[in-house]
């Protein structure tokens, strides 16, 4: 099944988390599937996300959409995220 990683610098971890849990239902409907969500522990701001999908396509256009650019700036994302597929 492909995975996607995504790294993100973050200003506030607590109000990311908040807008990331609540646009739980887009990332549903595109096909992720959180596996596992991490902090640094050097810096609690720098978040590791990694998702399974079973419709690559569909969630490769999610994580390079507008929409998605919007959400991130939104919650705080202050950096430009690293975006991997894994196969």
């Amino acid at each position: 099944m492909p995975h996607i990683f995504i790294r993100a610098k973050v200003a506030d971890f607590n109000r990311w988390k908040a807008i990331y849990s609540a646009n739980a239902g887009v990332r549903k409907i595109v096909g992720l599937k959180e596996e596992h969500l991490w902090r640094s522990a050097a810096d609690p701001n720098n978040v590791f996300i990694l998702f399974a999908t079973d419709n690559l396509n569909a969630a490769q256009a999610y994580v390079n959409s507008p929409e998605l650019r919007a959400k991130m700036k939104e919650a705080g994302v202050t950096d430009r995220p690293d975006i991997h597929i894994l196969l």
